[in-house]
């Protein structure tokens, strides 16, 4: 079995093409299993990481299939709603400047200002169901082994927070120049070839995502940054080492799996991106959320 210090944080040099396999694009028995997903994560969108594992549609379906029966169980909310509890009260000490009194200055309601709150707030949950499956795959691809343990009594009730906030992404095509300057920047500084998800949902509000985003591109890549993201990377991995493992998962199958859609170097160099970004992405979700604390 590979060590945890076995499964660096590091992203892939070059960074690998992704092509993430969209909703609107997904055939029946996919976008079944999309929507499972999502049920069971308890999220309203689907993370583009699992759309990029979805494009080897051989190696998404046998990752579901067997990892399934742990993401719908106590332990899995257990441990991802512990990492997220850890990284909001360790994102303090990146010092978020407040911004909700000068969202109120530029004119925003405090209507306004919470459905911002309502936005991040469904990303802070959701975000880390997808952190602990990427670690878990990359460990799996990587030849680690999952805990021989299988009992995991199902989860039963909400995880998820009791919020209704319509789910509009402000993608590229659609944004004015101001805002398309700001997506090159956050691509250019975060190393990313893509806009995530989340960063399309708060551009909604245009000027307040660029206010926010001013605030954290100073933070962003600094030491203490990579640290507490580093944190989340290696609890991550924690996770995917020591939670149980009801669907029987194990290496040898899902490399087979992926070995069957491409090239394995290609699928794993594919997961190590995503599980290199996400424990980033949810720092800087932490950071947006801890900004617009009450005033």
């Amino acid at each position: 079995m590979i060590e945890m210090t076995e499964l660096p944080r590091r992203a892939p040099e070059p960074i690998p093409a992704i092509h993430p396999l969209p909703e609107y694009r997904a055939e029946p028995d996919l976008k079944a299993r999309y929507e499972d997903m999502k049920t069971v994560f308890q999220v309203p969108w689907m993370g583009v990481v699992t759309m990029a594992y979805a494009h080897y549609r051989g190696f998404y379906d046998a990752l579901w299939v067997g990892l399934r029966p742990l993401c719908a169980s106590a332990a899995f909310v257990e441990a991802f709603t512990g990492l997220r509890d850890f990284t909001e009260d360790a994102v303090a000490g990146l010092e978020p400047p407040p911004i909700a009194g000068r969202l109120a200055e530029a004119g925003y309601a405090r209507r306004e200002i919470d459905d911002i709150r309502a936005m991040v707030e469904v990303f802070s949950h959701g975000n880390f169901p997808y952190v602990v499956v990427a670690a878990i795959t990359r460990y799996l691809l990587e030849g680690g082994e999952m805990s021989a343990a299988t009992e995991a009594p199902a989860f039963a009730g909400r995880h998820a927070p009791e919020i209704e906030v319509p789910f509009l992404l402000m993608e590229a095509h659609h944004a004015d120049p101001q805002t398309r300057a700001v997506y090159d920047d956050v691509k250019a500084t975060l190393r990313l070839p893509f806009v995530n998800t989340d960063y399309r949902a708060l551009a909604r509000w245009p000027s307040y995502f660029a206010m926010a985003w001013a605030d954290l591109r100073p933070v962003a890549g600094t030491e203490a940054h990579e640290a507490l993201a580093g944190e989340v990377h290696d609890r991550a991995v924690e996770a995917a080492r020591t939670l149980p493992n009801p669907g029987g998962l194990g290496p040898a199958a899902l490399r087979a799996a992926a070995e069957r859609d491409a090239p394995l170097a290609e699928v794993l160099e594919m997961c190590r991106l995503f599980q290199w970004l996400l424990p980033g992405l949810v720092t800087n979700v932490a950071f947006f959320r801890h900004q617009l604390k009450e005033f």
